[in-house]
């Protein structure tokens, strides 16, 4: 059997950088150099947090833009919304009823909220609807549906696939081998990618700069990122959010180059000039292919479309499988 990569990717909001370069930019690696992979926009996993329809929507689109304009190949990698495939849905109920609670109870996710009404004294289940409680089969419905047998993932999301092949043991221990066991791919670690203001880049901490951001944005987002005190001519230490800001981008040569005006004391001013003309050289690209995909809406659509239909296609013979081993008549 040929291995199939699946990723999935939630609209909850334009990528930023630490997006791109932790998650979108190895899973789109990955997936070009394969004949078989899937990414799927996760829009029924989205509302749990958004509750804005017309937000929603636009969001999905314009994620669907971003993947595509970041050189996802739709010729390699079919593509498309998890509404669009309602067998997904079909399964997770039939997943429900195999999934033992105790294995939901230990969700990071459901676990976090927990915690919180703990220590805020309220109720345990304050805040916590049944969409947050089973996220984790409905991502299992996502995963098994497509038959996928890699699931490159961040370290975060370990659990959840560790979840899928718990769920994979209790219903082929059930009703016979029927689901493929799913593993985990860890994608690889790129470090710390710092925001504007040296931590982690985070929505929660308001330092991100996005993913399709405009050139003069960039730039004044650029000369916001804190440096020290030190001025021109005294040597620098390269282990400072701007410098890793721009080995992001930098070539080898251009990393090199850095490292010695670091070293011979290039002004902030001007460290952060040449962060800016790498960045935005490297973003370009991305900015004008994403302009041109949300410019041309029909051809999202069809790209979405087409990919729907062969998802669905897969998803009809897993089900098939699962409707055998059930006993459904």
């Amino acid at each position: 059997m040929a291995n199939i990569n699946l990723t999935g990717i939630k609209p909850t909001g334009i990528p930023h950088i630490a997006n791109y370069f932790g998650a979108l930019k190895p899973f789109i690696d990955l997936a070009n150099n394969s004949d078989n992979s899937m990414i799927f926009i996760a829009d029924y996993h989205a509302l749990n947090t958004i509750k804005d329809a017309s937000k929603l929507k636009e969001l999905t689109f314009e994620v669907a833009c971003i993947l595509l304009a970041c050189g996802l190949d739709t010729n390699k990698t079919i593509i498309y919304k998890q509404s669009d495939v309602p067998q997904v849905f079909e399964l997770q109920w039939i997943l429900n009823n195999v999934t033992p609670k105790g294995l939901l109870n230990r969700a990071h996710a459901y676990k976090s909220v927990l915690d919180t009404n703990r220590q805020n004294g309220t109720d345990d289940d304050f805040g916590v609807n049944m969409g947050l409680f089973n996220y984790p089969v409905l991502m299992a419905a996502d995963i098994l549906l497509m038959d996928a047998t890699k699931v490159p993932v961040g370290v975060d999301q370990k659990q959840h696939v560790e979840i899928t092949k718990e769920i994979v043991r209790v219903f082929n221990n059930t009703y016979g081998q029927t689901l493929t066991m799913p593993e985990c791919s860890i994608i690889e670690d790129v470090g710390l990618i710092p925001g504007l203001d040296g931590r982690k880049m985070s929505k929660s901490y308001g330092n991100i700069i996005e993913l399709i951001c405009p050139e003069n944005e960039l730039k004044k987002k650029i000369n916001r990122i804190i440096t020290n005190s030190q001025l021109p001519g005294e040597a620098k230490d390269i282990n400072c959010a701007l410098f890793n800001f721009y080995k992001l981008f930098a070539s080898k040569e251009e990393l090199q180059n850095m490292k010695k005006l670091f070293q011979q004391g290039i002004g902030w001013g001007e460290a952060k000039k040449m962060t800016f003309e790498v960045a935005n050289k490297y973003l370009t690209p991305i900015r004008e292919k994403y302009n041109y995909y949300k410019n041309n809406k029909k051809l999202v659509l069809e790209i979405l479309d087409n990919g729907a239909q062969k998802a669905r296609i897969i998803a009809n013979k897993t089900l098939n499988k699962v409707h055998k081993s059930i006993g459904k008549l």
